[in-house]
């Protein structure tokens, strides 16, 4: 696995890089000690289904060498691994656990021939059988729901962060996701092509996705976790159905540079709203520790005047911890290292459930147009029932047509 680079070796936006970190075999540990969620689920039961599907509009390597590069003439379809979670009206089905989703990326690229190992079934194998919301192939509830596209960290699995993708769910939402695979290789790069690959993946989705009878295909929001929180920015530039974004500590905020090389992505003229979350204290020394060619460039979130931003500070939270599924693979010795000033593990996993809480408020508002939940996002936080020093939130509304 390739070593991080820049910014990205202080703030693990590199998952391919956290999750090498990781490979050594952890202490045992139990939910209790460890992640939890601590989020309350909505009314609707919770389905999942599995659809293996290929982009046959691009092209990826089906062989790999014995080099661990791609074959010349070996390629097919991009294979595009679909999750996809929804409200369902009624229980049966069998449960999910977390080893049933680490049982997921060993078909990511082969579906009919699954790897014979895989990191990730080895680094949650102390919470394999914890259960989660999703029941497979649960019967669908009536009606149509609004579309949230996740897209996950850099070179991950589509359900890095399964525990907000089921719980928006259960409130009324359906979620795809797919893995983060480069353009021509399973784990993606710190370069344009890679990035373009997940924004052409989540276009795919949207596409997908609006052929599905419970998806209201005029409410779309898209979702994404550090590099995911990139990816998502450039399929918004060139795709109008996304009414709404969301970034989990995204990379768009540490890889200006990457943006302005691109020449055709304009925070600038943006007018979809967005909702981002930044980790605790990163100082003005460490940016500029860290700074490179990627890393340096007009900041996003400054550009952002044509839409509305919602900037929501999470104090304890270190990077990796905005994903449910990298927490459960960090041993206590990672989780120290990553550790936000004293926050502690519960301290965590109620700042996760905040998170989860603002993102379902942010879509309410913007995608089913909930008053009541625009004015939950504009309370002062601990009005909403949020621990002091957890979180602060900032707004900027749109200034006029760009």
């Amino acid at each position: 696995m390739r070593k991080a680079s820049g910014l990205a070796s202080l703030i693990a936006l590199s998952c391919v890089a956290v999750l090498a970190m990781y490979c050594a075999p952890a202490p045992a540990q139990t939910e209790s000690d460890g992640f939890q969620f601590l989020g309350q689920p909505g009314p609707y039961v919770v389905g999942l289904k599995v659809v293996n599907q290929y982009d046959r509009s691009r092209t990826f390597p089906s062989k790999i060498g014995a080099n661990g590069k791609p074959s010349v003439g070996a390629a097919g379809a991009r294979p595009v691994q679909t999750l996809i979670w929804y409200p369902a009206s009624a229980s049966a089905g069998k449960s999910m656990t977390v080893g049933d989703y680490a049982q997921l990326s060993r078909s990511e690229i082969h579906f009919d021939r699954p790897d014979k190992s895989n990191a990730w079934t080895t680094k949650l194998a102390a919470y394999a059988n914890v259960a989660l919301l999703a029941k497979m192939d649960a019967t669908m509830a009536s009606g149509r729901f609004p579309l949230v596209v996740y897209a996950p960290g850099q070179s991950s699995v589509a359900w890095d962060n399964a525990d907000i993708c089921e719980y928006l769910a259960s409130h009324g939402y359906v979620v795809v996701a797919s893995p983060s695979l480069g353009k021509s290789t399973r784990d993606a790069d710190d370069n344009l092509d890679d990035i373009e690959a997940e924004a052409a993946d989540i276009s795919f989705l949207i596409s997908y996705a609006s052929t599905l009878a419970d998806v209201d295909a005029s409410k779309v929001a898209v979702a994404g976790w550090s590099w995911g929180g990139i990816s998502n920015l450039f399929a918004a530039s060139v795709d109008s159905r996304i009414k709404a974004l969301i970034a989990f500590d995204g990379s768009m905020r540490y890889y200006p540079g990457l943006i302005q090389q691109s020449g055709k992505i304009k925070p600038e003229r943006m007018t979809t709203p967005l909702l981002f979350f930044t980790r605790g204290n990163l100082s003005l020394e460490d940016w500029n520790r860290y700074a490179t060619v990627q890393n340096e460039g007009p900041s996003v979130l400054n550009a952002w005047t044509g839409g509305d931003l919602w900037t929501i500070h999470m104090l304890g939270m270190s990077h990796p911890q905005f994903s449910s599924m990298y927490q459960r693979a960090s041993s206590q010795q990672k989780f120290d290292d990553n550790r936000m000033d004293d926050y502690d593990r519960h301290d965590v996993n109620v700042s996760y459930a905040w998170v989860a809480r603002y993102t379902l408020g942010f879509l309410n508002a913007y995608l089913k147009s909930d008053a009541g939940e625009r004015t939950f996002l504009k309370a002062v936080p601990i009005d909403n029932g949020v621990p002091k020093h957890f979180l602060t939130v900032d707004f900027r509304a749109a200034q006029g047509t760009p």
